[in-house]
């Protein structure tokens, strides 16, 4: 664990503020949910809490089911980084941090498949060796958790069909009930 140097008191309520500049740096936003954990050296943890990160057993083999049957390389986020992959390696992809341009699709709660090559969006922020062919919002009572993405090569340029877009559709909405 890395020491800030920054010390906050507790108020007469027990709250405590998390400085902006961790805040900023950690990407933790006004609402979002956070864990606490304790320690036997008397150590309390706050931790960003993913609702998605609960269903990871869920998506990865949901993940594997629409590879193994249709051939579709297939990540699934929480609104940070990668929780699942499947048809790509895991170590390029898993844990990643999303790419700027990825977390303004799922901001912006709508599907997105890519028609031109010029609409290629990247799923992480350091590779660039697959572009989303489909990426589809995860929605649990009305609010955005992540997203379920259908990924192509790079150096090819695929439009998605009918039933790529379907399909994660499916999956999207699955894990979306999934959480609720």
């Amino acid at each position: 664990m890395r020491a800030t140097g920054i010390v906050r008191r507790i108020d007469d309520l027990g709250r405590v503020v998390i400085p902006k500049e961790i805040r900023r740096t950690m990407r933790i936003r006004e609402g979002d949910p956070l864990e606490i954990f304790t320690d036997r050296d008397g150590e309390v943890i706050f931790k960003k809490y993913s609702p998605i990160g609960e269903l990871m057993n869920a998506a990865t083999s949901y993940a594997d089911s629409l590879f193994k049957s249709c051939g579709i390389n297939v990540l699934i986020c929480d609104k940070d980084a990668v929780i699942a992959a499947a048809g790509v390696s895991k170590k390029e992809f898993l844990e990643q941090k999303l790419s700027p341009r990825l977390e303004e699709v799922i901001e912006e709660r709508q599907m997105f498949v890519s028609k031109e090559r010029e609409d290629m969006i990247f799923p992480t922020a350091i590779s660039e060796s697959h572009y989303i062919s489909v990426a589809c919002p995860i929605f649990s009572e009305g609010d955005v958790m992540g997203a379920v993405m259908s990924l192509h090569p790079s150096d090819t340029f695929m439009g998605a069909d009918e039933a790529e877009i379907k399909l994660i559709q499916t999956a999207a909405t699955f894990l979306g009930k999934q959480l609720e």
